[in-house]
Parts: structure tokens; sequence; C-alpha cells
């Protein structure tokens, strides 16, 4: 028996047919291309859905549960997404439009939940009684998974673990508070630091500008740590800050949850060690529980950008 998974995403809309082991056996995906109606969307996530369970050579009958991921708040038990800033919804039922086009059972989830439950079921956190998942992107999306279930609290809209803060008073958060953990840690968080030393030190010479061609408008996650391996100083600096504010969130999270894993996933996951070890470092030094014999073990995601399709596919 087959399970489908969906990913709603702000940009692309991926579904995926998962076997009884956790492999995607076939995936079909489209655009977005929101804003637009929800009836729209929904045709077009009917529409992907039954090219994947096409392209894997079965039929609508063969697939046991049908889940779709989704950015924002919702509430698993209505079928309802209550509010997403990525697709200009409001309390959308999104569950009862898509059970009407393909006639089958279907169960939604924040995309960062099913992200962590796929890791949890088939990657890095296999396994763990208890984890946590993050992803860094635009934003820090935040996953927990407590006895094998997904924590979600008791309005579902628990887990939005980058809108801690972290420096009180500090920099403007796209939720509209001042130093969320999601302003410094996420990708936008490290492009912005990049781009601001580079304005404030003007320096003669940087691989940081180098690496962007001479214009900082080019600027991406990967250009402080490219410029570092090639030995800039000052993409060093905006290195070690950028770590030291991901760690301080991963501390208080670490903290908190006292995880069996804590994994990371997202395009600066992909540094591998030139960003876990100074990382690791730190939270050593800092978490509370650094006497104990067990800790959470800190760790790439493995799964990218499956885990969403996975987890919604086992909701």
């Amino acid at each position: 028996m087959y399970r489908l998974g969906i990913d709603l995403g702000g940009t692309n809309i991926v579904a995926g047919v998962v076997d009884e082991n956790y492999n995607i056996v076939a995936k079909a995906s489209c655009k977005t291309n929101v804003p637009r109606p929800e009836s729209e969307i929904c045709d077009s996530m009917a529409e992907v859905a039954l090219k994947a369970i096409e392209e894997a050579k079965i039929t609508l009958k063969d697939v046991e549960s049908v889940g779709i991921g989704v950015p924002g708040a919702v509430n698993p038990e209505t079928g309802v997404i209550e509010y997403s800033a990525n697709l200009y919804f409001h309390n959308w039922a999104v569950v009862r439009m898509m059970e009407e086009r393909l006639n089958t059972k279907v169960k939604i989830e924040n995309d960062a939940n099913a992200a962590a439950l796929g890791e949890y079921l088939a990657g890095s956190a296999k396994g763990a009684k208890n984890a946590v998942a993050i992803t860094l992107g635009t934003g820090v999306g935040g996953g927990i998974i407590i006895d094998g279930s997904i924590y979600s609290g008791s309005n579902y809209a628990g887990a939005e673990l980058g809108h801690m803060v972290i420096v009180k008073g500090g920099k403007e958060c796209a939720c509209g508070r001042h130093g969320c953990w999601e302003a410094y840690a996420s990708a936008t968080g490290l492009i912005n630091l990049t781009k601001q030393k580079i304005l404030t030190e003007k320096p003669e010479f940087s691989y940081m500008l180098k690496t962007c061609d001479g214009d900082i408008t080019n600027v991406s996650g990967r250009t402080a740590f490219d410029a570092m391996r090639a030995g800039d100083p000052l993409a060093r600096q905006v290195v070690e800050e950028y770590i030291s504010y991901l760690a301080t969130g991963i501390v208080n999270i670490i903290n908190i949850f006292q995880p069996d894993i804590l994994c990371i996933g997202g395009g600066i996951s992909n540094e591998g060690d030139n960003l876990l070890t100074p990382l690791r470092a730190i939270v050593e030094a800092e978490r509370y529980t650094k006497h104990n014999d067990k800790q959470t073990v800190i760790c790439k995601a493995t799964l990218g950008n499956d885990a969403g399709i996975i987890g919604a596919a086992y909701l």
C-alpha cells in the first residue's frame, strides 16, 4: 500500500508517492503561482497528485492516505489553514476542497511539522524518541516530535521556534517583533549580516565582494562561508557572529526540550563541519546539562525537501 504526500509551498507544489519503507517512488510538481483563488490551487494540487500516482504506475485506490504540508497556522482537526502569509489566505477549508477532488480522506499539517515527522520516520532523527528539526531558509522553521508525535500546542500554532527573542530590542522581524531568532539565524539573517559587514567595514579587498562580483545585491547565504574558506578575515567574523546567534537559539531549545536529536536543514546546513563543529562547541559550553552523560546530538538533516513529502504522507 502507498501513501501520498503534498508539499504546498509559496513557490512550488510537489506531490510524492511514498511506499511502506518511506521511499518516494514517484514525484510531480508545478508552480504555485500565488496569489490566485483557493479553488485553482486545489485544482493544481489534485493535478500533481494524480500525475505522481500515474508516474508510480498505480491508481488512487492503491493510496492509503493523503497528507498536505502547508506554511502557516494550520488546524489539523478542522482541516482549515487559518492563516498563511505566503499563500495570502485566511480560513481556507483546504481539506474539504481536496477531499471533493480526490474522493479520499486528506490530512493537513504545518510544513515544518511535516518535515520534522519525515526526518523522525526516515531521516537523521530516525530511532529517536524526542526530536527537534529546524530549517534555515528565508525564515527559521521548527518542528518538534515528543514521544513519536508532532507537538503543536493547544491551538496548533506551536513550534514557532524562529520567533523566540534572542536580542531584546534587536532587529525587526517579519512577524513584527524585534530580536527574533529568525532575524539573525535564517539564511536571510546571514545575508543581511554579510551585507552589513561589507557596508560598515568598507574593506579595500574582500573575497565576499569578489564572490558576488562586487555587487552586494548578489550576496547569498554561501557568500561569507565561501570567502572564509578563501582566507577572508572579515568573512570569518561574519560566520562566527552568525554561528553565535544560531547557537543561542539552539541552546535555548535544548534546555527546554532536551531532545535526543536536533537536526538542521536548509541550504546553510550544507556547509557541514564549517557550520556544525563551531556550533557544537558553543552549545557544549553553554547548555545547562553539560555535565550529564546523555546529550542532544546535533546533526544535519538528511532528507532535504523530501522530508516534508514523507512526513505529510504519513500524517
